[in-house]
């Protein structure tokens, strides 16, 4: 008998074995992750280009990074709200006014929730938007480009949580106040919380041609918290819905007491029926402060213009706009389906999935349905919007984006892992498992009317295990699952730099072949370019001297200047000759006590250098341009405050 069993079990390990060694081959099934060869899913040969591209937020480095998918490679880093010296964005004089707001010069911004325009509900890939939650503001990242162009500060906001996103033929980019706050802002005790404070939803209009940012109008809601927010799309197009929480008006122990309630609510604003109201002469306009920021590609030079109005409209001043939803407590996201019929509300601390129906909503609407209401606004009855509920999927329930099947996908915090159901039949079909703690997910075109995405990826907020260690602070994770089958297969570890909160992910061709490549020379019309050794001059204006500077591989004209005297402001307006694709050039003067600047072709940028000691002090070329990049350097001169030394400069001779 032990023979028999012996002999079974040696060919029990001799097909195990057998079966292992064929897991990679291409022709077996992709209903698991040792079905297939992982690696070749993610492989982009090289001189191959990603599927497609993700943008993800840095949260705390107030910036935006783009990735390729499904290789997991960062390819760029988008300044946005944040100083970054690799460029000089912030540091230059023409990008120090995007950093401006009604506080000062903010040089640090938290960026969360990026959104792509679209039109006809449909990805376009002009634009992204992103909101900075601390100082609020909203900013556009032209996608030709890869810049930030515009910022406009959001006043009456605090938090500025539910942003940015952007209705389906981006009339609208939205931006939600997290925090509740005096509005207008006045000096009053904290306790008197309730009743006092509000929250303002902002609603910003986008120029069809131009993307051009203005506040339209701000709808002024009770003072709860607005974390997350949608646009309807489909037959929802027109509505906008937040997740609230907070609806006790709570002002201390947060975690506690604004917990009590056993439902908040998706509040579900009627932007067209506000904005006739509006257009019609309705809401007024209040005092307020706010800066609104622009930069011009052809100056290439941003203006910082301080705004000192904003309209605002009272939600019971406008019958039929506004209506609370009542969901499980404490939901995060806010997500639409892209029929537009169901809203999915992710309560928190709730152990089901809530979806709501838009149409339900408008007949419960229509027979007046209600439960009460809240501070004027009617709350509509929980089973008379319900759609239905995924039973006991998982615990913590935050983000849920779509697939093009009728498929949705949510992230669970606590039981950390991404569960697959259907729309409509409410029934889990599969569970992935991530490592740690994954707050968002994306797929490309998940949150409109055409999802694009075979992928969907999930981005952790704890690493721990997943790469080398590298001191007590990790890069945090993102994972990359293939979602073309029935089941979902993990592809894919990648680290994400800051904090990511949410992304954006679209098919690159809707954005390669547009991309710019160079500015041309003959549209730069910032006052102080050079575009020959003719134009090449050093001019004093008082202590205030302007140098018109060129470069090209590999020299700098002016090289060498004299006639520089202590307590000089000394401007370096650098002019990149080069209209060459991919040949920027840098610029760093020693005690430079800004940042290098990073010249792209055709393009021109300053820097303002006030030097501190009597010397001859270098400048050279920070970015390596040619085989003579060394070799790209000069001098300048720094003489005492009573020297007589005259202005002189060389083109490649001695100065005499």
């Amino acid at each position: 008998m032990k023979n028999i069993i012996k002999s079974t079990l040696t060919i029990l390990s001799v097909l195990v074995a057998f079966t292992s060694c064929n897991n990679g081959s291409k022709s077996s099934s992709k209903s698991g992750a040792l079905s297939s060869n992982v690696a070749e899913k993610v492989y982009v040969a090289p001189g191959e280009h990603d599927e497609f591209y993700a943008f993800i937020s840095g949260g705390y480095s107030g910036n935006l990074t783009v990735y390729g998918l499904p290789s997991g490679r960062m390819f760029k880093e988008i300044p946005v709200f944040s100083q970054f010296p690799t460029s000089g964005y912030g540091y230059s004089e023409e990008t120090k006014p995007m950093l401006n707001t009604s506080h000062g010069f903010i040089p640090w911004g938290d960026s969360h929730h990026p959104d792509i325009s679209q039109t006809k509900g449909e990805i376009d890939g002009r634009f992204i938007f992103i909101n900075e939650n601390n100082t609020p503001r909203i900013a556009k990242i032209d996608l030709k480009t890869f810049e930030t162009t515009e910022i406009i500060e959001v006043p009456n906001s605090a938090g500025n949580h539910s942003s940015s996103f952007v209705t389906e033929n981006t009339e609208y980019v939205v931006a939600g106040t997290r925090f509740s706050v005096p509005i207008p802002q006045r000096d009053m005790p904290i306790k008197d919380y309730k009743g006092n404070f509000q929250g303002a939803l902002s609603f910003i209009s986008v120029a069809p041609e131009t993307g051009n940012m203005d506040i339209k109008f701000q709808v002024l809601m009770p003072g709860f918290n607005y974390d997350l927010s949608h646009p309807g799309r489909g037959k929802s197009h027109g509505w906008f819905f937040f997740t609230t929480y907070n609806t006790e008006e709570a002002s201390t122990l947060l975690e506690v007491n604004a917990s009590q309630n056993d439902k908040d609510f998706i509040a579900a604003v009627n932007w067209k029926k506000i904005e006739e109201y509006v257009n019609n002469g309705g809401g007024k306009m209040m005092p307020a402060d706010y800066a609104h920021n622009v930069y011009d590609e052809h100056t290439h030079t941003a203006t910082s213009t301080m705004k000192k109005e904003v309209r605002v409209v009272n939600p019971i001043d406008v019958p039929g706009a506004v209506f609370f939803l009542p969901t499980p407590k404490s939901p995060h996201g806010c997500d639409v389906d892209p029929s537009g019929e169901y809203i999915v509300g992710n309560g928190k601390l709730s152990a089901n999935l809530t979806v709501h129906s838009f149409t339900k909503m408008l007949e419960a609407i229509e027979n007046k349905k209600f439960d009460g209401e809240a501070y004027g606004i009617p709350i509509l009855k929980f089973e008379d919007v319900l759609a239905g509920s995924v039973e006991q999927p998982g615990l913590g329930p935050l983000h849920t984006e779509f697939d093009d099947q009728g498929n949705a996908y949510t992230t669970f915090f606590i039981s950390s892992e991404v569960v697959k159901w259907k729309l409509g039949t409410w029934e889990v079909i599969d569970r992935k498992p991530t490592y740690y703690s994954v707050g968002h997910l994306t797929i490309p075109g998940g949150n409109s009317r055409k999802p694009q995405g075979k992928y969907m990826f999930a981005m952790n907020k704890i690493t721990k295990d997943r790469y080398l260690p590298t001191g007590p602070e990790l890069e945090h994770s993102a994972q990359l699952y293939d979602i073309s089958g029935d089941k979902m297969e993990l592809l894919l570890d990648f680290p994400t730099h800051g904090e990511p909160h949410y992304a954006a992910a679209m098919e690159a061709s809707l954005i390669k072949e547009r991309s710019q490549k160079i500015y041309n020379l003959e549209e730069n019309k910032h006052p102080y370019a050079a575009f020959s050794d003719e134009e090449v001059k050093v001019v004093r204006e008082g202590n205030e001297v302007h140098i018109y500077m060129t470069t090209i591989r590999s020299h700098f004209s002016p090289d060498n200047i004299e006639g520089i005297k202590l307590g000089d402001k000394v401007y370096f307006h650098v002019t990149n000759l080069e209209q060459d694709f991919d040949v920027p050039h840098g610029f760093a003067v020693l005690g430079q006590n800004t940042s290098e600047l990073l010249i792209m072709p055709g393009q021109t940028k300053t820097s303002v250098w006030e030097p501190t000691k009597v010397g001859v002090w270098p400048f050279y070329c920070t970015d390596f341009c040619s085989a003579l990049h060394q070799e790209m350097q000069g001098y300048i001169r720094v003489s005492p405050a009573n020297s007589s030394t005259p202005l002189k400069w060389s083109l490649g001779e001695d100065i005499e």
